[in-house]
């Protein structure tokens, strides 16, 4: 289940970073932290976030990070640019 679940997130972040127009550094997420949550039914289900590094110069790395409840996406992050 847990490498069903990442392999999921995976499959998240390529697409939410080719929908952005940055590119997914090192072509892999990494596993940050396991809890418990519900799903819409009220069902305990295993809440999972893993972390990734993406590029929007190719030049620099910045971290994400994706949120999966069982095999469902259920967050997205990518941090900000840094301001100037």
């Amino acid at each position: 289940d847990s490498l069903r679940a990442r392999e999921h997130a995976l499959g998240a972040g390529r697409r939410a970073c080719q929908s952005l127009g940055v590119q997914l550094l090192d072509e892999t997420v990494a596993f940050a932290r396991l809890r418990l949550g519900r799903d819409e039914e009220g069902r305990l289900k295993p809440l999972r976030t893993y972390t990734f590094e993406f590029s929007d110069t190719g030049r620099n790395r910045r971290r994400g990070a994706i949120v999966m409840l069982g095999a469902e996406l259920s967050d997205l992050h990518f941090e900000p640019p840094a301001a100037h």
